[in-house]
C-alpha cells in the first residue's frame, strides 16, 4: 500500500472501532449535552456523596436533568423530548460514566414511573402528572420488590382491595431507588381482578417512604422502603391500562435497556482511568502501560467495552424500529453487565493500591455494579430468560 492510499483516519484509543460514525448530528449533540452536564455537575461532588452515603440535592438535579431532556426522553408528548432509543442509550452512558445512582435517578424517574403512567395511566393522569415530572419539579418511584419477594413479583403480598369506590392499598416494597425523595410512586399490588397498578401520591396518610441506610454500593442513591399501612385511594389512582404481570414487565423491560447502555458507561470510566494511569504510571524505569502484561489488560478491556457498545447500539436500532424482544434486551444486560463489572476489576489491578482510592472511579463503579447486577433481573433470571427463549423449555418453575 502506497503512503497516498493509506487510511487518512487516525486511531482513536477512546473509540478504536470508531462507532462515533453510527452516530448522527443528533445523537450526538444530545451525547456532549449530557456528559457536560454530567462533568459539571456530578464528576467535582461524587466522591464526596458516595463516601457521606447520600445525594444531596436531589430536586435541584432533578430539575436540571429536566431542563436538558433527560427525564422520560424517549417519550412522546406531555413535556417529554420524544428522543430516539439510541439518544436515550447514550445518555444513560454518560450518566452512569458519573456514577451509577445518578443513571438509576433517571432510569427510575424515565423508564419506570413516567413510563407506567405513559403506557397505562389515564389521560387525566398522564396530565396531572408527567409534564411535573418530565420537568423534574416532580420526582417519581416505582414499588414491585418486595422485602421477600424479588424475581418472583408473581408472588407479591401488597394487596388492594376495593371498598365502595375507592382502594385500601396495604403493603411493603423495599429497594426503591428515588422513594424518600418521590411525589408519587407507582405501586403494584395484587387485586380481585389480578395486579395492577397505582399512582400514589406520597402525601397520602398511611404511605411512607423510610429511606435505607448502611449501603455499600449505590451509596450517592436514594434507595428507600415504602410502606403502605391503610392507604386509601380514589379509583381513578389505578392506571385503567394494563391487568396482570404484563404491566410491570413491559416497565422493566424499557429500564433494562438503559442499563445495557448505562453499564458501559461505568465500564468505560474505569478502563480510562485505567488508561491514562498506565501511560504516566512508573515502575522499573518506565510507565507500567509499556509492560506486555498491562497491555494485554488494557486490549481486552477495550475490546469487551467497545463490543459492548456495539451491542447496545444494536439493540437501539432494533428499538427505535419496533423489533426489540425482551429477550434480546436479557442479552445485553446479561452481557454488559458482567462484562462491566469484569472491567472495573481489572482496571483496579492495573492501578494497584490505588485503586481502591476514591481519588480514581474505579472502585466506586465496581461496587456500583453489584447493585446493578441484581436490579432489573439477577443474572440467574436473564440467563433463563435466553435459556428458554433457546430451548423452548421453561425453567423457572
Amino acid at each position: 500500500m502506497s503512503a497516498s492510499s493509506a487510511p487518512k483516519n487516525p486511531f482513536v484509543p477512546t473509540d478504536p472501532l470508531g462507532l462515533d460514525e453510527l452516530l448522527s448530528p443528533e445523537d450526538l449533540a444530545v451525547r456532549d449535552t449530557v456528559r457536560a452536564w454530567a462533568t459539571d455537575r456530578v464528576l467535582p461532588h461524587i466522591a464526596q456523596w458516595y463516601e457521606a452515603g447520600e445525594l444531596p440535592g436531589i430536586r435541584e438535579l432533578a430539575r436540571e436533568l429536566g431542563s436538558i431532556g433527560a427525564l422520560g426522553m424517549s417519550l412522546t408528548g406531555y413535556g417529554c423530548a420524544g428522543a430516539s432509543a439510541v439518544q436515550y442509550g447514550l445518555a444513560c452512558l454518560e450518566l452512569e460514566a458519573a456514577d451509577s445512582g445518578i443513571r438509576s435517578l433517571v432510569s427510575v424517574q424515565g423508564s419506570l414511573a413516567m413510563y407506567a403512567i405513559w403506557k397505562y395511566g389515564s389521560e387525566e393522569q398522564k396530565q396531572r402528572w408527567l409534564p411535573g415530572m418530565a420537568a423534574g419539579e416532580l420526582i417519581g418511584c416505582f414499588g414491585l420488590t418486595e422485602p421477600d419477594v424479588g424475581s418472583d413479583p408473581a408472588a407479591m403480598r401488597t394487596h388492594a382491595k376495593r371498598e365502595g369506590s375507592d382502594w385500601i392499598l396495604n403493603g411493603r416494597k423495599m429497594w426503591i431507588t428515588n422513594g424518600s425523595a418521590a411525589s408519587v410512586a407507582v405501586v403494584w399490588a395484587q387485586t380481585d381482578e389480578g395486579i395492577r397498578g397505582f399512582a400514589v401520591p406520597t402525601d397520602t396518610p398511611g404511605f411512607s417512604a423510610p429511606e435505607i441506610k448502611h449501603k455499600w454500593s449505590l451509596r450517592a442513591s436514594v434507595t428507600s422502603e415504602l410502606v403502605m399501612d391503610d392507604v386509601r385511594l380514589p379509583a381513578d389512582a389505578v392506571l385503567p391500562g394494563v391487568t396482570g404481570l404484563k404491566g410491570p414487565l413491559g416497565c422493566l423491560s424499557h429500564a433494562r435497556y438503559g442499563i445495557v447502555w448505562g453499564a458501559m458507561g461505568a465500564a468505560r470510566a474505569s478502563f480510562e482511568a485505567a488508561l491514562d494511569y498506565a501511560r504516566t504510571r512508573e515502575q522499573f524505569g518506565r510507565p507500567i502501560g509499556g509492560f506486555q502484561l498491562t497491555q494485554a489488560k488494557l486490549a481486552d478491556m477495550a475490546l469487551e467495552l467497545h463490543k459492548g457498545i456495539l451491542l447496545a447500539h444494536h439493540l437501539g436500532r432494533r428499538m427505535d424500529a419496533g423489533t426489540l424482544r425482551p429477550e434480546q434486551i436479557s442479552f445485553g444486560k446479561l452481557n454488559n453487565v458482567r462484562e462491566a463489572i469484569d472491567i472495573c476489576r481489572t482496571a483496579r489491578t492495573v492501578l494497584g493500591a490505588n485503586g481502591i482510592s476514591l481519588e480514581y472511579p474505579v472502585m466506586r463503579h465496581a461496587t456500583n455494579l453489584e447493585s446493578v447486577l441484581t436490579y432489573e433481573g439477577t443474572v440467574e433470571m436473564h440467563q433463563l430468560v435466553l435459556g428458554k427463549a433457546l430451548t423452548g423449555l421453561d425453567a423457572f418453575r
